[in-house]
């Protein structure tokens, strides 16, 4: 980097807070609770994890006696999966935990995610490569992929890799789906007494990866942020232009919980919550009837213009529509060598003629353009790859429709003019909030502690993060107790289940006694940018998620 800005160069001097139990060195005095078992599916995953499976979940203390140095190491990190502020932190957490168990310490990066472990692409990371990193956004130091391992010459090729290096622990830096990977690569390692520890870090901006001891995944916090004040400028703008009713798709394929705190934090007209479309079974006929209904509402009172929020993954909670992708998963996946040479249009067809008649009925209704999009290549893990399909301007065309027909019965009476947006890259690479900064910094210490502690298939855990820093609590968590079996590829996997919005949660609870009144008032909030220096009470700011969760008010 030739060129940093006034911005980075102020971030660079800023120094993460960490944990009490880690002030002094990643060298810590470990607590073991009981053991674990896993979510759901027990038996089924402890068969593939025999080895790793029932680990008793960690709590770190401060070391109470002068510890010598530990022998010297050589780790490995990964950044897997898509990007999310704080990446750059995790590794200088690692990388300074690491040095404080023995100087000697040496941490290489694997380049461009988990192909580089692979293909055996590596870069030992120097403090003056990490100095030039701390407290960026994006993923550029070593870069990230979404290569998956799961088949036994992959695990081979990443053991002789880790050999060549004389790595003994890895640290993958990932979602759920990459944390799986590593929960895999930890048990092929340690039944193989390949001798190399495997070490996950919670990272997405989708939220979902979260439970009783992960209460957030790093970069939610930053992207929540930024898309919010996006929407808050919107929301100013339509106040200001009165004519425009804007619809913004948000991240979060298979949780709503961007979505739901950007509605809290910024106070829009409607937003489409997922989880709630499922319980209530919604169809896409009532989702578009529900928000017609609040246009109509504000037009009669003079207000024609509005925001409505909607989740990048709504398409696949829509009952009809979430049979209709199960289908299509399944058909894509058993006859994928007959339509590998298919354009769009052809696997378009080729679904449409072999789908059962109830969803290929749900199919035939729906814009070819979205037909295709459904029909479009999985991600690497089998997902249907739902940031391409336009559900933004699918709904608001309907909404157009809905009103249109309504205004030609004499039940409207207003003008209905729309802006379609989709927020998604926009939050990933953002420089991390205050919070992202600390947290992720204190992830990658606690990683470099669980190494140092003789730990594998555990992910890292820092708890407590409502209250300042010095008060969180660090520890790690068996990844395995998150796990249950779900379908991909047309077979069961062992996978990360994914924590979506609960609807008894205090969050949407709070979400739910508010949206009445911002439906038909303007009650917008203006969030503004991310501040990093100032008063604490506008700096080191936690989402109101997280508020909710805790402490039940904001």
């Amino acid at each position: 980097m030739s060129r940093i800005s006034p911005l980075q160069k102020a971030r660079a001097a800023y120094q993460p807070k960490l944990p009490a139990a880690l002030a002094a060195g990643a060298r810590v005095k470990v607590l073991e609770g009981e053991p674990t078992a896993a979510v759901a599916d027990v038996e089924a995953i402890r068969n593939l994890f025999k080895t790793t499976f029932g680990s008793p979940v960690l709590t770190f203390e401060a070391a109470s006696c002068g510890c010598g140095e530990l022998p010297a190491i050589n780790a490995g990190v990964i950044l897997s999966g898509g990007q999310a502020p704080g990446g750059h932190n995790v590794i200088a957490g690692v990388f300074d935990g690491l040095k404080s168990l023995n100087p000697a310490n040496r941490l290489f990066g694997f380049l461009k995610g988990p192909d580089g472990l692979v293909k055996g692409e590596a870069v030992e990371l120097t403090a003056d490569i990490v100095d030039a990193y701390r407290n960026t956004g994006g993923f550029d130091m070593i870069g990230s992929g979404r290569t998956k391992l799961e088949t036994p010459e992959q695990f081979e090729c990443a053991r002789a890799n880790c050999a060549k290096l004389g790595i003994t622990a890895l640290v993958i830096i990932g979602g759920d789906d990459s944390n799986t990977n590593a929960c895999v690569l930890a048990e092929y390692f340690k039944s193989n007494q390949a001798g190399i520890q495997v070490i996950g870090c919670p990272k997405t901006i989708d939220g979902d990866l979260k439970n009783e001891w992960i209460e957030a995944s790093f970069g939610f916090d930053t992207a929540c942020r930024v898309y919010s004040e996006l929407i808050g400028n919107l929301c100013r703008d339509a106040n200001s232009a009165k004519k425009y009713w804007h619809f913004v798709k948000l991240m979060g394929r298979s949780a709503s919980h961007i979505a739901l705190e950007c509605a809290l934090q910024t106070q829009p007209n409607y937003a489409v919550i997922s989880e709630e479309v499922a319980a209530r079974k919604m169809t896409l006929g009532a989702i578009v009837d529900e928000i017609a209904q609040v246009v109509a509402a504000r037009a009669a009172a003079g207000k024609n213009f509005g925001i409505v929020l909607i989740p990048e993954g709504l398409i696949e909670f829509i009952p009809e529509i979430k049979v209709l992708i199960a289908e299509l998963n399944e058909l894509l996946a058993v006859n994928a060598a007959q339509i590998e040479a298919l354009d769009v249009e052809g696997k378009t067809a080729f679904a449409a003629a072999n789908l059962s008649s109830a969803s290929a009925a749900v199919f035939s209704s729906l814009p070819v353009g979205i037909q295709n999009q459904l029909c479009r290549d999985r991600d690497p893990h089998g997902n249907v790859q739902v940031s391409l399909i336009e559900t933004e301007k699918m709904l608001a065309a309907m909404v157009g429709e809905r009103l249109a027909a309504w205004k030609a019965a004499g039940r409207y009476k207003g003008k209905f003019a729309t802006q379609t947006h989709f927020f998604g890259y926009e939050g990933r690479c953002a420089a991390p909030s205050n919070y992202d900064a600390d947290y992720c910094y204190s992830l990658g210490y606690t990683a470099a502690a669980l190494i140092g502690a003789g730990r594998t298939g555990y992910m890292a855990s820092v708890r407590n993060t409502i209250e300042p820093a010095a008060q969180w609590i660090a520890g790690g968590i068996p990844i395995t107790m998150m796990m249950n079996m779900e379908r991909r590829h047309g077979a069961d996997k062992p996978v990360i289940r994914k924590a979506l919005v609960e609807l008894d949660g205090a969050p949407f609870r709070f979400f739910d006694t508010q949206r009445a009144g911002w439906a038909i008032e303007t009650d917008y909030v203006y969030p503004g940018p991310i501040q990093y220096f100032g008063p604490s009470e506008v700096c080191d700011l936690t989402t109101m998620t997280l508020k909710l969760e805790k402490q039940g008010r904001l």
